[in-house]
């Protein structure tokens, strides 16, 4: 989802979100999830069982939209699609396990995430406009 917004902000196309929006999420920047990980790989057999990974910070779709289309400084509009039957309200971890057994929990603030990641689409659009641009040019 973060990454369908960021590039759509990016490009200026509008960004589709089911329902109101007012649907939560929460989000866990891949450096810290891979952290996680890691740390859950030590614990050897000590740790058994599942451990749920996340972000105990939760953020409704419509703001997180409207945080990236801000960042980007994007000219996108949300547009409202239809709300699946089976799309949760809330998705929010319980990560007291893994601040218990791993001494973990995310590091990441979601707008540090957020502006790590646009600058990483941006780069990656730049450069396929370049490749774009190559391939298309007479004679190229």
């Amino acid at each position: 989802m973060v990454s369908n917004f960021v590039v759509q902000a990016l490009l200026g196309r509008d960004i589709s979100i089911h329902g109101d929006g007012a649907q939560t999420r929460s989000f866990c920047y891949v450096d810290d999830t891979i952290d996680a990980l890691i740390r859950l790989m030590d614990t050897g057999s000590a740790v058994t069982g599942p451990v749920n990974i996340g972000n105990p910070s939760e953020i409704a779709i419509a703001d997180l939209a409207g945080r990236i289309i801000a960042m980007t400084g994007s000219a996108s509009c949300l547009v409202r699609k239809p709300l699946p039957l089976d799309d949760p309200r809330q998705r929010l971890p319980d990560i007291s396990r893994a601040r218990r057994d791993l001494d973990w929990e995310p590091g990441t603030p979601l707008e540090a995430g957020l502006a790590r990641t646009i600058a990483y689409f941006k780069d990656l659009l730049r450069e396929d406009q370049v490749r774009d641009r190559l391939f298309t040019s007479p004679g190229g």
